[in-house]
């Protein structure tokens, strides 16, 4: 089918409900021998009349209406899920797909989407919780969770977290049997535990800072995980020392479990940016996410 043909199709229609193409022509905004000639050409085109026309009225052939039967419930469907579609923006509806981190996730966007599916039932989201980096747009992501120093520049970023803390940590067992580090560079004497990036597949190097001196340290262990748990539960068991974001670790320093060590090598640096494409168009969904996770000072 020609795009012409849905457009003279659908003046047909317009004739049949209005009854004539006075008010046909009236309803469509064009003359009446502008919607005249469109019904002749689709009648040439389909080589049937599908209108009787006389002087006082009109009324359908038997082709025509046959085709009218065929055609008026499709474009009826149409425009039913066309009000739908607008409808939405009135009432947020639709599914959000996150690419984030496992820290992420659990300290600032499930709380917020917890509180915004509970308000709007007809909105769906999907976290997606990687401890690598996504391509949001080949994997069609609407938006990423990434550290503030890791946003590229092509990307709308909206802070939705405080600055954080590394903090790196044993147990006191751990400790019992190996010194304790004064700098960075003596991690190369002790066991670590690793976090392997999954996407990236490499293995993350910790990073420290201390008085604007940044270093970037390869450490070795026994042991790698891809999910921090897993690295935490190893640090509590004494198998070396784990490099966590401090949350993780605050109620272990705190009862005792763990010891940290390096506090004056782990300054604050950015915290969490919500990111996606700046041209992306934002649904009403996706605005409302947005506010939620908005970080306010």
């Amino acid at each position: 089918m020609r795009r012409e043909d849905l457009g003279d199709l659908l003046n047909l229609i317009a004739i049949v409900e209005e009854g004539n193409f006075t008010r046909a022509a009236a309803k469509l905004g064009v003359s009446q021998s502008a919607l005249s000639h469109a019904i002749r050409r689709l009648e040439e085109r389909l080589g049937v009349r599908l209108l009787s026309r006389t002087t006082r009225s009109i009324a359908l052939t038997e082709a025509g209406a046959r085709l009218i039967e065929t055609v008026q419930p499709a474009f009826n469907e149409v425009a039913g899920r066309l009000s739908a579609l607008t409808s939405m923006r009135e009432k947020p509806a639709g599914t959000i797909r996150i690419t984030t981190s496992e820290h992420a996730a659990q300290t600032i966007l499930w709380p917020a989407v917890n509180r915004l599916v509970a308000e709007y039932p007809d909105i769906n989201v999907e976290l997606n919780v990687e401890s690598g980096l996504s391509d949001i747009v080949s994997e069609r992501f609407d938006a990423g969770v990434r550290l503030g120093e890791q946003l590229a520049k092509d990307m709308i970023a909206v802070r939705i977290g405080p600055r954080l803390r590394m903090a790196a940590v044993a147990s006191p067992a751990y400790f019992s049997r190996h010194p304790v580090p004064k700098t960075p560079m003596d991690l190369a004497e002790h066991r670590c535990i690793n976090l392997r990036l999954t996407s990236a597949g490499g293995l993350y190097a910790w990073e420290f800072d201390h008085e604007g001196r940044e270093l970037r340290i390869r450490v070795d262990g026994q042991l790698v995980f891809n999910r921090i748990h897993l690295i935490l539960n190893a640090a509590l068991a004494g198998h070396g020392i784990a490099f966590l974001i401090e949350d993780h670790a605050e109620k272990a320093i705190a009862d005792g479990s763990l010891v940290r060590v390096l506090d004056d090598w782990c300054g604050p640096f950015d915290g969490y940016h919500l990111y996606y494409p700046s041209r992306r168009q934002a649904s009403a969904a996706f605005t409302l996410l947005v506010e939620a996770l908005r970080y306010r000072t």
